[in-house]
């Protein structure tokens, strides 16, 4: 089981958005049958076994064993990760592109940027898999508290001259089996648990 798998199709987008079988996918972080799920679930066998189906279809399931019961087989199942995100290319013909309006200071581009993102490191993700690699990334995640406006404005202006800086230093336009890599760097304000409810 993946810590996060990334949907890239709509289809299977689709599928996972339902809340039944959005529930399901929760309860299948530890592995079940049919038969156990609908119990916690209230419905009967058969329907979360069509509920199953679908998300086994769109590989959001996988099959861990099979026991005989009597005259029948159970199947027991678990989700393929403990959580997922959608792709923007689950959603192609209208995903962000942050070249539609690149203002570095507006809330929709960095959604746009994080959107691009997801849809980068999901395709990354897929291709190290499918051969078997690892994929190099690094990221910082951190807090700072400004005590005003301007000395946020002052650390942009500093963080950009930094990362420029760093990226002078060690970009090689010209490097043999070199490889360009992303930098991202955001800030936006910390989203507190009262404004989350």
């Amino acid at each position: 089981m993946f810590d996060v798998q990334v949907i890239e199709e709509s289809r299977a987008a689709e599928v996972a958005l339902d809340p039944v079988r959005a529930r399901l996918l929760a309860l299948l972080a530890e592995p079940h049958s049919a038969t156990s799920l609908a119990a916690l679930v209230g419905l009967p066998r058969q329907k979360v076994n069509y509920h199953l189906k679908a998300l086994e279809t769109h590989g959001l399931v996988e099959l861990v064993e099979q026991r005989r019961k009597g005259n029948m087989t159970e199947r027991v199942l678990r989700a393929t990760a403990a959580s997922f995100v959608i792709s923007p290319v689950a959603l192609a013909a209208v995903q962000p592109d942050p070249a539609r309006s690149p203002d570095r200071l507006s809330a929709r581009w960095l959604l746009a940027i994080a959107a691009r993102l997801v849809k980068e490191t999901g395709q990354l993700i897929t291709g190290a898999a499918k051969a078997g690699k690892p994929v190099a990334t690094f990221a910082l995640d951190g807090t700072v508290r400004f005590a005003s406006a301007a000395d946020r404005a002052a650390f942009a202006q500093e963080l950009t001259a930094a990362v420029a800086a760093l990226v002078g230093r060690y970009h090689d336009e010209d490097a043999p089996g070199g490889r360009d890599h992303r930098v991202i760097v955001a800030i936006h304000p910390s989203i507190t648990p009262t404004e989350e409810s």
